[in-house]
Order: C-alpha cells, then sequence, then structure tokens
C-alpha cells in the first residue's frame, strides 16, 4: 500500500510539475497573448526565462547549463542564434558541427522540460563580433545593414529560410517548444525602418513561423515607437518598474509587455575593471516582476566564453573603440566554468517562494582540475609563415580581401619621405608598426592618436611593416559598418604611401597546424611560443596567461581567444571537452614577447 501511495504521490508531483513550468510531451500546443498577459494552451503562462547561448556553451555542457536554468527556478530558455557562426561564407551553413547544432540545443531543453524563446537576429548584438551579422558582407563597399538594402536583405532571407526550416518542426504548434519568436533586436537603438521590420516577420510566417511574436527595446518612448510593430508583443530591455511597463503601454495598449532583458550582471571591456552589479538591486527588480507577475528573462543567467574571434566590441563615437574580453562570465547567476554562485542562490530562494511547480535539486558541478607549470619555447615566428601577398596600390581591409578576422599585415618601401610622422588612417584595432625589420611602436585604435614617429635610418628605401590586429567588429549602434586592418591609407609627414604587399593571417585551424619552425627574430616580435603537458584526468581549467601580454593561445588546435596584460583577464576557460589524456599541446601566439615563459592550468578564473 506504501509503495502505491508513493507512486500516486511521485505521478502526481510529476504531472504538477509539468504543468507548471513546461511538457515534455510532443503533442502540439498553443501559445498566444491577450492584451495583458501571455497563454499557454489558453490559460494564463508566466514566462521566467534565463538566457544562454549555445555558440558559447560547449556542446557536452548544454544539458548542464539547461538543468542549472531549471533548478534555478526557470521554466524558460531563451536563445540568441548568430547568424555569422552558422553561416561563415555566403551560402556556406554549418547547423551541425561543434556547438553549432541549434536543433538539438532545443530538443535537449525539451528533453529538460523547457520552453523556448527563439532570438535568431538577424541582429542579436550580445557583445558578439558584428552582432551576428557575416562580417563577409562588409565586402560590399557602400552596403547598408539593418535595413532594406536589397543586397543585405538577400543575404538575411536566404539565412531565415534556412534557420526556419530547422526550427519549424521544434515550435509548439508542431509538438516541439519554441513558444515565441524575436523580430531582429532592439532596433529601436538603431533605426526606424518599419518596412525592414514587417518584411523579416512576412518572411518567417511564409516559411511556416507560427508563433507569436515579440521586439525588444528599451522602455522609452522613442525606442519603442522605432522598434515595435503592430502585433508583436513588447520586450522591454529592461522592465524593471510600473513606469518601463507604462511606457509599452503607451506604445501598444492592445498587446502585453514583459521584461525581455532583465540583467543579473553586465559585460566587461578590456582594461576595465569586471563589471559586478549590486544583487540587491537585482533581487529588487525581480521581486517586482514575481509580485505583479510579470514574464521575464534573466540576460543572462549563463554568459559562458567568447571563444577564437568571437568577441565583439563597442563604439559610441568615431574614434572611440571598446572591445570585450574573452570570457561572457557576464557576472551572471551560473559562471563562466557553468557553478552556481551566491546570486542563483539568491534569485533561487526568492523564485521559490513564487512558483507553484517543484524547482528541481542543484546539479553536480562540473569537475576542474589544476594543471602545473607548463614549460614554452619560442618555435616560429609570423614573418617565417609569411603566405603570398596580395599587391595593391593603398592598403586595404581584411574583409575586402575575404578575410573575416585575425591579424593582417602591410609593407611597403619608403620613397621620398623616408623618416618623421606616420599616419595611420583608419588603424582597426590595434597595430605595430616596424621599420627595416625593427619594433618602433604601437597604434590603437581607440582615443584617435593614429600617428607615430619613424626614426631616421641609413637604409635607401627603408621597409616599413604594419601589422595589424582585428579585435572583434562593433557589435552596437552608429559604428557597426567597421571593417578591421588598415582602412583608407597610410600617410608619412603628408604623403601617401603606395605600392603595398598585404598578408592575410586569419590564424585559422589550417594556419595554426601548417606553421614552420624557425627561429625567432627579436627585433620584429610577433613570436609563436610552444609547450605540452600530460594529463591522466580530464577536467575543465583554466590557462593562466599572467606571463604574456597580448595574443592568442591554441590548445590541442582549439582557439580559447584573446588575452591582454592590460587585463582584467589573465586566465581563459578551456573545458575538457578540449582536452584528452596523455599529451596536449599548447601554442601562444604573442605581438610584444619575445622571450618564453611558462604558464599553467588553474582551477578558478581568478
Amino acid at each position: 500500500m506504501k509503495q502505491v501511495v508513493f507512486r500516486l504521490l511521485f505521478l502526481f508531483e510529476l504531472i504538477s510539475f509539468f504543468a507548471g513550468s513546461a511538457s515534455a510531451q510532443t503533442h502540439p500546443h498553443i501559445f498566444s497573448f491577450n492584451k495583458t498577459q501571455f497563454l499557454l494552451d489558453g490559460q494564463p503562462f508566466q514566462i521566467i526565462s534565463g538566457e544562454m547561448h549555445p555558440a558559447r556553451i560547449p556542446k557536452i555542457y548544454w544539458r548542464n547549463r539547461i538543468q542549472m536554468a531549471k533548478a534555478m527556478g526557470c521554466n524558460t530558455i531563451a536563445a540568441y542564434v548568430f547568424w555569422n557562426y552558422q553561416e561563415s561564407k555566403p551560402g556556406v551553413f554549418d547547423f551541425k558541427t561543434e556547438n553549432r547544432d541549434i536543433a538539438e540545443f532545443i530538443r535537449i531543453c525539451q528533453q529538460e522540460g523547457m520552453w523556448v524563446i527563439m532570438r535568431p537576429g538577424p541582429y542579436v548584438c550580445a557583445e558578439w563580433d558584428f552582432g551576428g551579422i557575416p562580417p563577409y558582407l562588409l565586402q560590399i563597399p557602400d552596403i547598408k545593414i539593418r535595413c532594406t538594402d536589397p543586397r543585405y536583405m538577400a543575404a538575411v532571407e536566404r539565412y531565415m529560410v534556412k534557420l526556419a526550416a530547422i526550427t519549424k518542426p521544434l515550435l509548439c504548434t508542431n509538438g516541439g517548444p519554441i513558444l515565441m519568436m524575436q523580430v531582429e533586436n532592439e532596433y529601436g537603438s538603431f533605426g526606424n525602418d518599419k518596412i525592414y521590420l514587417e518584411t523579416l516577420r512576412k518572411i518567417w510566417i511564409r516559411n511556416g513561423i507560427n508563433v507569436p511574436f515579440y521586439t525588444a527595446d528599451g522602455a522609452n518612448a522613442a525606442m519603442l515607437d522605432a522598434g515595435n510593430i503592430d502585433g508583436a508583443a513588447i520586450g522591454l530591455d529592461s522592465g524593471s518598474s510600473e513606469a518601463d511597463f507604462e511606457e509599452a503601454k503607451k506604445r501598444n495598449p492592445n498587446v502585453p509587455s514583459f521584461s525581455s532583458e532583465t540583467y543579473p550582471g553586465w559585460l566587461t571591456h578590456w582594461g576595465e575593471k569586471w563589471a559586478r552589479p549590486d544583487t540587491a538591486d537585482l533581487l529588487k527588480e525581480v521581486k517586482f516582476l514575481l509580485d505583479t507577475k510579470r514574464s521575464f528573462n534573466l540576460y543572462v543567467i549563463h554568459g559562458g566564453t567568447n571563444f577564437g574571434f568571437t568577441a565583439g566590441a563597442n563604439s559610441f563615437s568615431a574614434t572611440q573603440f571598446q572591445p570585450d574580453v574573452t570570457s561572457y562570465d557576464y557576472d551572471a547567476p551560473i559562471n563562466e566554468q557553468g557553478r552556481p554562485t551566491p546570486k542563483y542562490f539568491a534569485l533561487r530562494k526568492l523564485i521559490v517562494q513564487y512558483v507553484k511547480y517543484k524547482i528541481p535539486a542543484v546539479p553536480k558541478s562540473v569537475e576542474t582540475v589544476s594543471i602545473p607549470e607548463i614549460k614554452m619555447h619560442a618555435f616560429t615566428s609570423v614573418w617565417s609563415n609569411l603566405p603570398k601577398p596580395v599587391l595593391s596600390p593603398q592598403p586595404k581591409p581584411m574583409e575586402a580581401l575575404g578575410q573575416s578576422s585575425g591579424y593582417i599585415l602591410y609593407k611597403t618601401k619608403l620613397i621620398g619621405h623616408k623618416s618623421g610622422r606616420l599616419t595611420i588612417t583608419e588603424p582597426h584595432d590595434y597595430a605595430t608598426v616596424f621599420l627595416n625589420g625593427k619594433y618602433v611602436g604601437k597604434v590603437e585604435r581607440d582615443g584617435g592618436k593614429w600617428s607615430i614617429e619613424l626614426p631616421k635610418s641609413d637604409v635607401e628605401n627603408p621597409v616599413l611593416e604594419i601589422f595589424v590586429e582585428g579585435m572583434g567588429h562593433i557589435n552596437f549602434a552608429q559604428f557597426m559598418i567597421d571593417r578591421k586592418g588598415i582602412t583608407e591609407r597610410v600617410t608619412l609627414n603628408g604623403m601617401t604611401l603606395m605600392n603595398w604587399d598585404i598578408y592575410k593571417l586569419p590564424f585559422d585551424t589550417q594556419y595554426i597546424q601548417t606553421l614552420k619552425p624557425a627561429a625567432t627574430d627579436t627585433m620584429h616580435k610577433e613570436v609563436f611560443f610552444k609547450g605540452s603537458f600530460n594529463l591522466t584526468n580530464i577536467a575543465d581549467t583554466y590557462i593562466d596567461l599572467s606571463n604574456y601580454k597580448k595574443g592568442v593561445i591554441w590548445v590541442n588546435g582549439h582557439n580559447l581567444g584573446r588575452y591582454w596584460d592590460i587585463g582584467p583577464q589573465k586566465r581563459l576557460y578551456c573545458p575538457a571537452s578540449w582536452l584528452k589524456k596523455g599529451e596536449n599541446n599548447v601554442v601562444i601566439f604573442d605581438m610584444q614577447q619575445t622571450e618564453a615563459a611558462s604558464v599553467s592550468g588553474e582551477k578558478t578564473s581568478e
């Protein structure tokens, strides 16, 4: 009898949980809304969402991170899809390899009893390179983005048609977990082309997307007027007061509004202190949303990592440039490595007081490992591994040559003026200058000080080399047309320098795997270092790069991202899935350092 009672109680709890949060079953559902609230199968439904981005999380941890969000009290996962991560070249899509399998991520959400809000772009911001827009579009000299420019829209529609085919079976109307689709993102902070926004919605509908749509904008009258379209629910970034929701009501009283981005943390740029907002203010805001039964999405519940060259940048003036750090920890409730923080437990404690469904136990944290000193040695240099150059009368940016990220080298002989004031217009984003192979200095984009003094030399026709790092395309506001390398010209004492050899250096997997060993040139800098370590136990670790200055690190061929000694980030996250038992290889490229130094693996980010 006790066994029967226990089973009945267990069944009741299971039914209650799925009724309150999300159904693991695959039968169709109708998600809709009236003037004031969202409805699931005709009943009021409060979205309590945690946002995470599959592209920033190793695929082996997708389920763990979703389970973590559920254990904090969420019933929904919001997810950006980064267009440029899925289509790196025109018409070449990848929705299967590594962490690009969006459909699998959505299926795991459903298996874990979670609903999904899709945020597919085409523009997303997200502190991601170019806000998710493919840099290949920048090959078009006069391209206009986020509007009805037919060249932009042709690429947009190609992407949307492909993504619609993948997501259509996963809509709640077809038995999947996707409740709602966002149209663009924070458009009112950029433009006012309602025809563009309506065109996006029509493309989705034409391709079988039959769930409700929403827009997301700041709680500001002008932004909401420009960014929202009739019939779409109103997302507020963020909705933290009655006044914010009143603004939404003024824009359209016939649709509900919700806090589409409630911020537990914030982003960090290189050279800043880590952003760590006050938890008390967050709890006050979430309590307001729970008290008033408003739906909300925590941006982000888990940030993850800007692996490789995926980090974006901000700019709010013609000479400002603020690149984002590699970590996207964001001071989120679930930290970069997937562990719950005090903020996580505070939110969990608050949410559990309001929801009717049972919140599961917090999953066990993923293991970490320390790695003792890893000795490195200088292996080769960029100068010993240059590809065939492209000849050009004047410098061209990366994108004009079909390159989207990494580095680029410009080389010319000085005729006429051979010393004096060298001006680079414009250096995007960090340039090192060499004269006859000797390092002269650096020129940074931020601040607009783009000149440097070239010393006199006794060489008849001195050789000038400018090595440029692209540090992520701007992802927000009005300066997003952001080509990398040298974007216009180079002058010496006002004379335009002509006839350049340009070397494309994307530092992709193929380039790194084919590096040729060679003696390093201490004058030139730009050195590659190599080392190895052995593991008997595979687990996550953070590679400590405190002994290096500025560059990129690869572990077993995987690009962990950028590091820079100006901080605040000194350690880069390396997931267990990129490590192996036995020997593991490390390659470090440093723009400024010529002497080898050791690195280590640490259990924490600081």
